[in-house]
């Protein structure tokens, strides 16, 4: 059994804490671990390859350095160059497997999703394993418990032909209202679609071919046009623009006669709003969850996100605030929802908000806007132990460096020395340049730009270790 980690969304549903090139997948959200190392450490089971990763181009260092962080590999990273559903992500990994001639069951996750019980998946996966053996196309549902507006349902029916727990799909039903799903939970007949899955490679690319034969031709193409790397594997983007956007679920469980669900009782959330944060979280006595500098008076069943400045809530009910340095959002819980209609509105508008953070991460560390004018910008640099950026020049600003802490050896043209802290540099406009940290302790500077265009397009980037090509330095930082 080899796993299909899916972990290209963007989670905006969960701005500002969650952006596109910083998602939800990959924060602490519920605990120590981000979502998507959980995701990964649940795997841990006798017989389970490891997994095969599908991610965007623009997430690729972030999964090689949690990968690291808990001392894990993928058998191989799928890099999409967007976003195209789920389904064109799962026929990727199934025909690369057959190519591979491996015809082995796939069990596809979100890796944004929690789960409580580990004991309780793992019997549920055993059931499924049983009826995918069989050629079922299996769909991992949580009985539903409360009335829930913001997931998909499946209504059950017994099938004797199917392994006992195991119910045939009858029906699939789109986001109910409120009386719609008081009346589901009420039957005991239905269950939330989770989005995981079960089912032989060949099983899938065969109902695939039959039910949405776009998608399958075009995933053939983009991968036999697609470059091989080591265990990386990045999609022909050209190809893969004209693959048609749909998840598994329209493409294929909604129209084959082979989907039946298992029922998993885990403690099963999808994380997918921040009311869902709200429920996964511990309480004080009044239902409020908080995080950072917040300081609540009679105010009930809020949840408030501090990022260093202080947060006070009075006398309110029921209300999110997600404060980051860059942005605030508040709402009813009621209402969370629909934070992804704000991220839209703010895409229109051309905002940067919904895709950085101020703090910007990169292969070689990160960096943090510290404050910016029209001809000046302040920057907080960290570059790991032993991690360098590339050999670059800018035409239209010059640069001040100053060490706070670590040690930096500095290329500056035809020159090359170290500075330790306290110490500081001068990069004329157009010198070519190179920050590096050969040190084992991580590099903290002070960048000051000035000049009269300051854009992170203004580098000509000349060498670079980390493969980054002139149209990716076009929206990347160094």
């Amino acid at each position: 059994m080899t796993p299909i980690i899916l972990s290209g969304g963007s989670g905006s549903r969960l701005w500002p804490l969650s952006r596109k090139l910083y998602p939800k997948q990959f924060l602490a959200l519920t605990g120590e671990q981000t979502l998507f190392q959980q995701t990964l450490q649940r795997l841990s089971i006798e017989g389970m390859q490891p997994p095969v990763l599908v991610a965007n181009q623009e997430h690729r260092f972030i999964v090689q350095e949690q990968l690291e962080q808990i001392d894990q590999q993928a058998q191989l990273l799928l890099l999409e160059p967007f976003g195209r559903n789920t389904a064109p992500a799962v026929a990727m990994a199934a025909l690369q497997l057959m190519a591979e001639g491996r015809d082995e069951l796939m069990l596809v996750l979100p890796a944004d999703h929690v789960l409580d019980d580990q004991q309780a998946f793992r019997q549920a996966l055993a059931l499924a394993t049983v009826a995918a053996e069989k050629g079922e196309m299996v769909l991992f549902g949580v009985p539903a418990n409360r009335p829930e507006t913001g997931y998909g349902y499946i209504r059950g029916k017994v099938d004797e032909a199917l392994p006992d727990g195991v119910a045939r799909v009858a029906s699939f039903v789109e986001k109910p209202d409120a009386l719609r799903a008081t009346e589901y939970v009420k039957s005991g007949d239905y269950y939330w679609n989770s989005g995981m899955f079960l089912f032989r490679a060949s099983r899938f690319l065969e109902e695939l071919k039959q039910h949405d034969v776009d998608i399958y031709d075009t995933c053939l193409l983009a991968l036999e046009r697609s470059q091989r790397k080591d265990a990386e594997i990045a999609i022909d983007p050209a190809t893969f623009a004209c693959c048609p956007d749909n998840s598994i679920d329209y493409a294929v469980m909604e129209k084959t006669q082979r989907a039946c669900v298992v029922p998993l009782t885990a403690g099963w959330n999808d994380v997918g709003s921040w009311s869902s944060i709200w429920e996964v979280h511990d309480k004080d006595d009044a239902g409020n969850v908080i995080s950072g500098d917040v300081l609540l008076e009679d105010s009930r069943n809020c949840l408030v996100h501090g990022n260093g400045k202080l947060v006070s809530v009075l006398g309110l009910d029921d209300i999110v605030v997600v404060e980051t340095k860059d942005a605030t959002m508040i709402a009813h819980k009621d209402r969370v929802q629909d934070v992804k209609k704000l991220v839209n509105k703010l895409d229109e508008q051309g905002r940067s908000e919904t895709q950085n953070h101020c703090a910007v991460y990169r292969p070689w560390g990160s960096y943090d806007s510290v404050d910016m004018g029209g001809r000046f910008q302040v920057k907080h640099i960290t570059v790991k132990p032993g991690a360098q950026l590339s050999l670059q020049m800018h035409h239209h600003r010059a640069e001040h460096w100053i060490v706070v802490s670590g040690t930096a050896r500095v290329t500056c043209d035809d020159r090359e020395f170290l500075l330790t802290e306290n110490q500081s540099c001068y990069i004329p406009m157009t010198s070519v340049h190179r920050l590096a940290n050969p040190g084992k302790i991580p590099l903290e500077i002070i960048e000051v730009q000035s000049g009269t265009y300051l854009g992170e397009d203004d580098i000509e980037r000349l060498e670079d270790v980390y493969g980054r090509s002139d149209a990716v330095a076009a929206v990347a930082a160094h």
